[in-house]
C-alpha cells in the first residue's frame, strides 16, 4: 500500500485575496485565472494532489509528521506589492516587493495526537509581480501563480535553497508538481 493510501488527508485551504476581490479582474483577463485568484476550490484540489505526492515519495523532504497527519491546514493569500513589502520588510528585513512569501509554522519537536489538523503556515503572492513576471517568461499568470504557490509549499515543508544546488532540485521538484497536471514550468 503506497503512502496516499496509507495515509489520505484532509486539508483545510484559507484562501484570502487583498486588497479586493475585484482586482482579480484588472490583474487577469482570463476567467480561468479570476477563478484561480478568488475560489478556493481550484487550490484546494491542487495543493491536496501535490502534498500527497510529496508525502508519498520517501525521497522527498517531507517532515514525518506531514506524512502522518490525516488532517492539514495552510493559509493561502493573494495580494499586492504594497502589502508583500510591508510583510517583506517586517519579516525578511527587506524592504522590497518579492514574488512569494512563506511563513512555515512546523516544528519538528511537533508529537500531535493523531486526530489533530497540523498547520502547515502561510503563503502569501503578489500578484502584479506574478504577472510581471509571467509577461517576462512569455506565459499565462495562471501558471505563474501555480509556480509561486508550489514554490511556497515546498518552503512550507521544510525545502530550503541556500545554494544554486537545492534551488535547482527544488525547481526540478515544483516542475514535478506542475507537471501533475500537465503544466510544466520551464525557467
Amino acid at each position: 500500500m503506497s503512502a496516499n493510501e496509507a495515509y489520505p488527508i484532509a486539508l483545510d485551504l484559507d484562501l484570502a485575496f487583498h486588497p479586493a476581490e475585484n482586482d482579480a479582474y484588472r490583474w487577469s483577463a482570463d476567467a480561468e485565472t479570476r477563478l484561480r485568484l478568488t475560489k478556493p476550490n481550484p487550490w484546494h484540489q491542487e495543493l491536496k494532489i501535490w502534498i500527497q505526492t510529496i508525502r508519498s515519495n520517501p525521497a522527498l523532504t517531507c517532515p514525518e509528521v506531514v506524512r502522518q497527519s490525516p488532517v492539514l491546514s495552510l493559509g493561502l493569500q493573494f495580494t499586492d506589492d504594497a502589502t508583500i513589502t510591508e510583510l517583506n520588510s517586517s519579516w525578511r528585513q527587506r524592504s522590497e516587493a518579492t514574488d512569494v512569501l512563506s511563513f512555515p509554522a512546523l516544528d519538528n519537536s511537533f508529537i500531535l495526537p493523531r486526530d489533530t489538523c497540523l498547520e502547515l503556515g502561510d503563503i502569501v503572492v503578489s500578484v502584479p509581480t506574478a504577472k510581471r513576471q509571467a509577461r517576462e517568461q512569455g506565459h499565462e499568470l495562471g501558471l505563474e501563480l501555480r509556480w509561486l504557490v508550489s514554490h511556497g509549499l515546498l518552503h512550507l515543508l521544510g525545502w530550503d535553497h541556500p545554494s544554486s544546488e537545492s534551488l535547482k532540485t527544488m525547481l526540478s521538484c515544483q516542475e514535478q508538481l506542475l507537471s501533475i497536471n500537465g503544466n510544466v514550468q520551464h525557467r
